[in-house]
């Protein structure tokens, strides 16, 4: 019998990405990878909540952030060769180039207006 956490199903997570600049991260979230914004808060705004199919990112303004070299989220998506391909030609700034990787994944990682580092992947 399964007790305690391990008898809990764990439904989405949605990882709260700290930015320095709202306006900015959310025109980069919308417009380079196609999230909607479906809330904010706050006066000035701090806090958004994005959403693109089951994917959900919520950012928070916080002024003095700066970007770790770890990944902040890995996301999961259907064909990372024709999201690295659109996303490198708008642009976007790359971390690590694409790679079929021996864990399974073709994965790539790239960094958002605030140096956030977003690790992104398709199940081979």
């Amino acid at each position: 019998m399964t007790t305690g956490a391990h008898a809990v199903r764990f439904g989405r997570v949605a990882p709260t990405i700290p930015v320095t600049n709202i306006l900015t991260a959310v025109l980069f979230y919308t417009q380079k990878l196609g999230f909607k914004k479906i809330f904010e808060n706050g006066e000035p705004v701090g806090f958004v909540i994005l959403k693109k199919d089951d994917a959900e990112i919520h950012l928070t303004l916080k002024p003095n952030h700066h970007a770790s070299d770890r990944n902040v989220l890995h996301l999961l998506v259907s064909d990372a060769q024709v999201l690295y391909q659109a996303l490198d030609e708008a642009g976007v700034r790359i971390v690590k180039g694409m790679r079929d990787a021996e864990y399974g994944l073709r994965d790539f990682v790239i960094a958002d207006p605030d140096g956030n580092r977003l690790d992104i992947g398709q199940i081979l």
